[in-house]
């Protein structure tokens, strides 16, 4: 076991030998840190939070009561190998959320960039791959093997089906079931998960050039109407544009997948 000199530990806390504990970490009452844990510089764990497995946190992050993190993968072919989840610094975890570990089939690592908040009762899957500043609302759900971009915004009690992408700075609307992939700039909702046209507003916050919503808006249009199938639509966009945005669509939209896409409207 190595703890900080620093780190303030409640009494009832439970640390087991083996864990880091970094320097200006909280951990409060009844929480629980299992041998293989890594907590980063300030980490703060409330009252029953469980940290397990072979898990990492980065620097700044908080996890709230009852939520569960690095437990095992939910998944049938689990056989108990060692596995991992690294989560970036200053993410925020509510309470009752859960976070697991990967599995050797799907590369052994369960990923979360920096600055993300999982709401209360939100999970993550084994072997996802989730970028940096995505936000998952109440009880929202991403399954194992997703790949959610940066700035991804996925709305309350949706849930996003196995091996789906999603694109950077895309947004899932509430009380949507998302089965194929989403491109970057995205706009999602209805239950079964419509692509209904561009996140202009995530767009306008993020401070994207005019010039470069207006490029977003023609290639949009073109996918939605133009000649030829989605893909041939896809590859004369990608010839046709000089837009750095649009051309992140159409490499998203090129590049292998195992579901296939959400068309645009």
């Amino acid at each position: 076991m190595s703890i900080d000199p620093t780190a303030q530990i409640h009494p009832t806390a439970i640390i087991d030998e083996g864990a880091v504990i970094g320097p200006g970490c909280r951990i409060g009452p009844y929480a629980c840190v299992g041998p293989d844990v890594v907590l980063g510089a300030g980490v703060t764990l409330k009252a029953h939070a469980v940290v397990t497995g072979w898990t990492e946190i980065g620097a700044g992050s908080e996890v709230f009561s009852f939520a569960c993190v690095g437990e095992i993968p939910q998944d049938l072919k689990f056989a108990g190998e060692r596995s991992r989840l690294i989560i970036g610094a200053r993410c925020r975890i509510r309470e009752g959320a859960t976070l697991n570990t990967g599995t050797e089939g799907g590369g052994g690592v369960t990923r979360v960039g920096d600055d993300c908040l999982f709401m209360t009762g939100a999970h993550v899957g084994h072997d996802a791959q989730v970028g940096s500043r995505v936000i998952m609302a109440n009880q929202a759900a991403v399954a194992g093997h997703c790949v959610i971009g940066d700035d991804v915004i996925i709305g309350g009690l949706s849930g996003v089906h196995q091996f789906v992408r999603v694109g950077r700075g895309a947004i899932i609307g509430a009380v949507t079931m998302v089965t194929n992939d989403v491109m970057p700039h995205g706009l999602v909702q209805a239950p079964r998960g419509d692509l209904e046209g561009l996140n202009l507003v995530g767009l306008k916050r993020r401070g994207i050039e005019r010039s470069e919503i207006t490029a977003l808006r023609a290639a949009y249009q073109m996918l939605a109407q133009g000649e030829g199938t989605f893909l041939d639509r896809a590859r004369r966009l990608a010839e046709e544009s000089d837009s750095r945005h649009v051309h992140e669509i159409t490499d998203f939209i090129l590049a292998a997948s195992d579901r296939s896409f959400l068309i645009p409207k």
